[in-house]
């Protein structure tokens, strides 16, 4: 009686013993992200579909837009909250992780990641005093793109070079009226634009790593501030003065670029769609050609990974973690869901994926964009620190002390090397 008993309610002990292991199991992840509505959307579907798959993995999700994103991540990588998975900027490597130990070392989960599916130049970019900080989802750089429906207005053809570029100012000008501009670079854009000039120039980075300092000169600095006021004077680019009066907010969201007065972006390419989709029909983007000096062995092109997805370095469950950034940028059915709105994906089995499904192809102007910019010379490597964030704010400073009349372009110059070489060598100890 009792050995029937207990045979009988074995089971029901060794169920219950189960299901309480299970739930004891349950791994609940934080993940963090910025973007449009768009990305946010896709993402949550693509979580959903993870924890279809992975019930045992609960994932709660904390989403942004770009403003405000990075100081949130500072505060909650200061006190050590964090979110286990995080979308994460390349150049926060030097602000959060410069000896490599800001985030989880990603070689340590490299099989329940997927790492057999990025080539070891891939990761470069991304390793940290030989720690892997964060898994690099795309490639980006910052091209032209053109809004065809207003430069038609103009009777003009897309530039081709830097004289065409500068020339064409004018002619929006006269032809279409001063609001409207060939192209409306955001601050970074043009700081990134002159750069570009700059190493076409001279074949010299802005930034040497190595000695820790500018590699400009007194008189090649007055240059590259030169060549901003240029752009303005000859009604190229809005001046600092112009946007301010826009407010704050999304540039393509403003007025001027949904009417097509702004006819041109100098943007990521991984950024293309917000930009296009916000467009009154029947205008489009159009990826222009990338102007080169004559005999320039470099394009000075600003390319560097778009993003990367990282694991917080006081994760209690990095291997689910891992799992998470496996699914969405590997696994068939997460990138399915993702498509190109991070970019179009370095992972080889989400090429394939893709290219299978006819969505990574030549029409997409994101695609268009990131073969161009492969395409063109590059010797030389852009450091992530031009993109630290006092430096970017120096230099809004030095363009709108030229802009209000504060400061002549020699002034400007004179003062920015001193205050970002301050900058440089704080971010740089």
């Amino acid at each position: 009686m009792h050995n029937k008993s207990f045979r009988i309610a074995l089971p029901l002990v060794l169920s219950a013993c189960t299901a309480s292991a299970l739930a004891a199991e349950t791994v609940d992840l934080r993940m963090s992200w910025w973007g449009g509505n768009g990305r946010h959307q896709v993402t949550l579907k693509a979580l959903e579909a993870f924890h279809q798959q992975y019930p045992d993995i609960n994932v709660k999700a904390e989403y942004t837009g770009w403003d405000g994103h990075t100081s949130r991540l500072t505060t909650q990588l200061a006190g050590g909250t964090e979110p286990d998975v995080m979308q994460t900027n390349w150049n926060w490597l030097t602000l959060f992780s410069k000896d490599g130990s800001g985030f989880y070392d990603l070689n340590q989960v490299k099989t329940e990641i997927g790492l057999e599916n990025f080539t070891a130049s891939d990761l470069q970019p991304v390793t940290v005093k030989g720690k892997l900080n964060g898994i690099p989802v795309a490639m980006t750089a910052r091209i032209f793109y053109f809004n065809d429906q207003t430069w038609e207005k103009a009777g003009l053809s897309f530039p081709k070079n830097w004289d065409e570029l500068m020339t064409a100012g004018k002619t929006f000008e006269s032809k279409l009226g001063k609001q409207y501009y060939p192209v409306a670079p955001e601050s970074l854009g043009v700081l990134a634009l002159l750069n570009s000039y700059m190493v076409q120039k001279y074949n010299l980075p802005a930034i040497d790593e190595k000695a820790k300092k500018f590699s400009y000169s007194d008189a090649q600095w007055v240059e590259f501030f030169q060549l901003y006021k240029d752009l303005v004077s000859n009604h190229v680019i809005p001046d600092m003065k112009y946007y301010a009066s826009f407010g704050k907010g999304n540039m393509y969201e403003m007025k001027p670029w949904i009417e097509g007065e702004w006819g041109g972006v100098y943007m990521w390419n991984t950024a293309v769609t917000k930009y296009s989709d916000n467009l009154k029909p029947p205008a489009k983007l159009v990826l222009g050609d990338y102007p080169m000096l004559p005999g320039a062995t470099d394009a000075g092109l600003f390319m560097k990974p778009s993003m990367m997805l990282s694991i917080g370095k006081t994760s209690k469950n990095p291997q689910a973690a891992a799992k998470l950034i496996n699914f969405l940028l590997n696994s068939k059915e997460g990138v399915t869901l993702l498509g190109l709105e991070r970019g179009v994906p370095l992972s080889k089995s989400a090429v394939a994926t893709l290219t299978a499904a006819g969505v990574i192809n030549d029409k997409d102007p994101s695609v268009a964009g990131i073969k161009q910019a492969l395409a063109l010379p590059k010797q030389l490597s852009v450091s992530p620190y031009l993109e630290d964030p006092q430096l970017v704010q120096e230099f809004d400073s030095a363009l709108q002390s030229i802009d209000y009349g504060k400061k002549t372009v020699a002034e400007a110059a004179t003062d920015f090397k001193r205050q970002s070489e301050r900058i440089l060598k704080r971010a740089m100890r």
